[in-house]
């Protein structure tokens, strides 16, 4: 290919690759809808018959299926405003009220520093998608900087992992023009693997005593007690756990946070110890489900690398803390993945929308 016509673009390689030779299938929105029914229904039945509470679940279900509905009606209607307008909202609820980066305990909107530093990550996602498909230089130049300062604001409320998440969906997103779409949503998928696998291995103490010594330290000793009870009680109940929702009542994690509220600040753990091996069996396929949506989606590359770099920095963060008990995070990962699944309805001459 001559590189003055095809590649002196950026992104234009990308564009190309995202929208001419992926015709969606229904079948991948079947999956999804099977997968997402199957976990509200597993939730119900590792409840049967015990005083479980599977509404949190199920509540979660639903935002993540009212999130993805919208977020595919806002992609095809208005790809550019619809993820502009979710980014700025989330910034300006965050950031609004006043004594919020005070750095005080319980200040809205969430009441948890970490979960509206994953609020962040999302919107640093949707500001950068929305740049992707901007066809304005200043426009998309505006977009960037607002994920910038999502990111900082991450930070300015007190999560410095919610900052390095969103640091690496910057990073992603400015180099996701010149990466194969397989290949990125591959290394993505590999780093959550490791930091789940990083998370059980610290809860089993599995680890070298320095580096075992040393995570134990930054996540504290309380989390890390939390984890490995969360372990020992999906051992004890590997096919229904011990129900939804009935952790701390199980006598695990005897000083529940106002955050946490008693649950194992992780979750897969929590799926583990809650609804047994199934569980997380059924959150590993929504996982699988995802990325294969997002191969498959008809979005130029960059968008859907930067949509899945902020996806996965949430579930990252979900593995180590309780950011996904919020419904409205939830529902904000379902719009980003609806958002980055969807046909716009003016795609075809919009092949050149993300060239900078």
């Amino acid at each position: 290919m001559d590189t003055r016509t095809g590649g002196a673009r950026p992104g234009a390689g990308s564009a190309a690759d995202g929208m001419t030779e992926r015709p969606r299938s229904g079948r991948t929105d079947a999956v999804g809808a099977l997968v997402l029914a199957g976990c509200a229904v597993w939730s119900l039945i590792a409840a049967a018959g015990r005083p479980a509470r599977p509404e949190g679940v199920l509540l979660a279900v639903l935002a993540v299926a009212a999130g993805y509905a919208a977020g595919r009606i806002g992609g095809a209607l208005r790809p550019v405003a619809v993820p502009a307008v979710a980014a700025l909202t989330a910034v300006v609820l965050v950031v609004a009220p006043p004594g919020r980066l005070s750095g005080g305990p319980d200040t809205p909107p969430l009441g948890y520093a970490n979960a509206d530093a994953a609020l962040m990550v999302l919107a640093t996602g949707a500001a950068c998608c929305a740049a992707w498909s901007a066809r304005s230089r200043p426009l998309r130049v505006g977009l960037r900087l607002l994920g910038a300062a999502a990111a900082g604001f991450a930070l300015a409320v007190g999560s410095a992992a919610g900052f390095a998440a969103c640091l690496g969906v910057v990073l992603c997103s400015l180099a996701a023009d010149r990466m194969r779409r397989a290949l990125g949503l591959a290394g993505l998928a590999l780093a959550l693997v490791v930091a789940v696998g990083g998370t059980c291995a610290v809860a089993v103490d599995a680890l070298p005593p320095g580096l075992s010594a040393s995570l134990s330290g930054q996540l504290t000793p309380a989390r890390v007690r939390l984890w490995h009870d969360a372990l020992e009680t999906a051992r004890e109940h590997p096919v229904r756990g011990i129900g939804p929702g009935r952790f701390a009542e199980a006598g695990a994690g005897t000083a529940p946070s106002a955050a946490g509220a008693g649950a194992p600040r992780s979750a897969p753990l929590q799926l583990a110890a809650e609804q047994g091996v199934p569980g997380v069996a059924l959150l590993a396929a929504s996982c699988v489900w995802l990325l294969w949506a997002l191969q498959r989606s008809p979005r130029p590359a960059p968008v859907v690398l930067t949509a899945a770099a902020a996806l996965t920095g949430l579930a990252m963060q979900s593995a180590v803390d309780h950011v996904l008990g919020y419904p409205v995070v939830t529902a904000g990962a379902g719009l980003l993945a609806g958002l980055a699944t969807s046909r716009p309805i003016s795609a075809a001459p919009d092949h050149g929308a993300d060239h900078p």
